[in-house]
């Protein structure tokens, strides 16, 4: 900055600037702009990294911003302003949004299809973090014409993708390198949905536990920074309100989290039925002909406006619906009828191949499940249930759990939303009923079963959460070596060496291990023997110092570990983090393969059901 105050004290004057001044000021700001862009470009990978994730936040921020006013802005146009439009327009407008959105991805957009969590996690793992700009573009275009025209699908996902599109393109035009470049799709990916959630916190988790996978520490804080800087630039636009208007969370009883506990059990089923619904008819419906993806979305429409003339709530991402329902403006009856209705209309949505996401409609069915389940059991349990619209908010982290299978995001997302961690047992006891229960009877989670339908073989995170993690404990043999006294004479040593025959002998002073090889001891005792004379003196630590320290190791370390430090040696010691001079066991090569091969096989791909 001080370089910009002398050039502009150099060119400025209290007087009007002649054009000569006006030119050499601009020049000056040039060169100004260049110098400093030089400096950032020379900047160290890693820092140029973390500063691109700012950059990448703003401007996904920026994107989000205009996609939510381009979805309003078509909604406004198409289908007016009153809350109850004209029949006809209700049926036409989807019905010709439709067939305007089947041209678009068939003839301009093609990559612009599905929700975008796919896609983004296909570019990490499949096409090295390469995200083209026109699938952005096509995004913002078709979704906020397939939203704003009535279609029961959200923004979030959909702005997730841009997001991962502005970082992809970004992170090409600096030419960063690969791993950064497979990196940065993650990072803009979390900067999009956080600003079209207002939860940087939920969108971090989510891209962590959905796409990444790991917590990777040169991710997690590029992801950070993205997520933050797009919300603030989102809320300098749109304000810092949430999402809802959450009414203050209270629990009086301790007995209301049975009442809770029902909601998850209701949840489950209600996330079971809408998987397995989605599983079924998806393959069908992509075995069509090729012609039928023109009148798909034409078709999905006119059932969404048909259904519309007369619950038109289910139209579009549907959050002031939401906001109704977590204020108790729905009696039961009413508020169960939406939950299902929107099950349909977003299924036929889906299914129909029309671009965006299942974030928005997934809340919406959760908040009218969990406002009906809570006013049920208020009427019969007055004195134990919470307000309806208590369980209409952990509804929504419910089904997010069961449908969507990201439990650790679902929980952190109501807390987010709500701003009251009083929700947290609630949301807890809820969330992993109906987790549990999705997983139980349902043995793939959505996007990593869309993702096998199309063919593709992504990482599964679940699986990833399952797996079983081996440690030096499964490998180790407890009884498989000696330990000699390091200052006996050599004698002593091996006749200790030949009453243990088949261990491994070991000699250890202060914590520090060494090998001693029973080839060596028995040439020892041979050379004595064929000279008629006693073995040397020297002691066994004398013997062994030749083979240097050996690392050791500890019960709890893992495999891989274990592999890194073992191929150099023939064994490694395992002993206790309390004392390093006592030995648990021996690992070698031979057993952490063996632990290995005998392991629960994880890999094997899970049929579709």
């Amino acid at each position: 900055m001080s370089h910009l105050a002398e050039d502009l004290a150099a060119n400025g004057s209290s007087a009007a600037p002649t054009p000569r001044q006006s030119e050499s000021t601009k020049s000056s700001l040039r060169a100004l702009w260049a110098r400093w862009a030089r400096r950032i470009l020379e900047m160290p990978e890693s820092q140029l990294f973390l500063l691109l994730a700012v950059v990448i936040g703003v401007f996904s921020g920026l994107a989000v911003v205009l996609f939510r006013i381009a979805i309003e802005w078509t909604r406004l146009s198409l289908l007016g302003s009153s809350l109850a439009p004209p029949a006809a327009r209700v049926v036409i407008v989807p019905v010709l949004g439709g067939i305007l959105v089947a041209l678009l991805v068939a003839y301009v957009f093609p990559a612009s299809r599905g929700s975008g969590v796919n896609q983004t996690k296909s570019a990490v793992y499949i096409f090295d973090g390469y995200i083209p700009f026109q699938t952005v573009i096509g995004k913002f275009v078709a979704c906020a014409l397939a939203i704003g025209s009535g279609q029961s699908l959200g923004p979030e996902d959909p702005s997730l993708q841009m997001g991962a599109g502005i970082a992809s393109a970004i992170g090409r035009r600096l030419q960063l390198s690969h791993e950064k470049i497979r990196l940065i799709a993650p990072v803009g990916a979390a900067a999009g949905l956080a600003a079209a959630f207002n939860a940087p916190i939920s969108s971090v988790l989510f891209v962590i536990e959905e796409i990444i996978g790991t917590w990777s520490a040169a991710a997690l804080g590029a992801i950070v920074l993205a997520a933050v800087s797009s919300v603030v630039t989102m809320r300098w636009f749109l304000g810092s309100d949430s999402l809802f208007r959450v009414p203050a969370f209270r629990m009086q009883h301790p007995a209301e989290l049975l009442a809770y506990a029902v909601l998850g059990i209701i949840g489950g089923a209600l996330s079971l039925l809408f998987l397995k619904w989605i599983a079924w008819a998806r393959p069908k419906l992509e075995a069509t002909p090729r012609w039928t993806r023109f009148v798909k979305p034409a078709a999905a429409g006119l059932i969404i406006g048909i259904i519309g003339i007369w619950v038109p709530q289910i139209m579009g991402a549907g959050y002031p619906v939401i906001d109704q329902g977590i204020h108790g403006e729905f009696a039961w009856r009413i508020l169960f009828l939406l939950a299902l209705l929107k099950i349909f209309a977003t299924g036929v949505s889906f299914l129909s191949g029309t671009p965006g996401g299942m974030f928005a409609p997934t809340l919406f069915v959760g908040a009218m499940l969990g406002g009906a389940v809570g006013a049920v059991e208020q009427h019969f349990f007055h004195r134990l249930a919470a307000a309806p619209g208590a369980f209409a908010l952990v509804g929504m982290g419910t089904l997010f759990a069961g449908f969507l299978r990201i439990p650790i995001t679902s929980v952190f997302m109501v807390i987010e939303v709500s701003g009251n961690y009083t929700a947290v047992l609630p949301v807890m006891i809820s969330t992993m009923i109906a987790y549990l229960i999705s997983r139980r009877y349902h043995n793939i989670s959505l996007f990593d079963m869309l993702a096998r339908q199309d063919g593709l073989l992504l990482p599964s995170i679940e699986e990833l959460r399952e797996q079983v993690y081996l440690t030096v404990e499964d490998a180790m043999r407890r009884d498989a070596a000696i330990i000699l006294d390091p200052t006996q004479p050599l004698a002593s040593s091996i006749r200790a060496a030949d009453a243990s025959p088949g261990k491994a002998l070991l000699i250890t002073t202060h914590g520090e291990w060494r090998f001693l090889a029973r080839e060596e001891l028995e040439r020892i005792s041979a050379n004595a023997r064929a000279a008629g004379t006693p073995p040397p003196s020297t002691n066994a630590f004398a013997t062994a110092s030749t083979q240097g320290p050996l690392p050791a190791l500890f019960r709890d370390q893992s495999l891989e570990e274990a592999l890194r430090l073992a191929g150099d040696w023939p064994l490694l010691p395992v002993v206790s983090r309390a004392n390093l001079a006592k030995l648990e066991g021996v690992i070698a090569i031979a057993d952490i393969l063996h632990a290995l091969r005998s392991a629960p096989q994880t890999g094997v791909i899970p049929t579709v059901s």
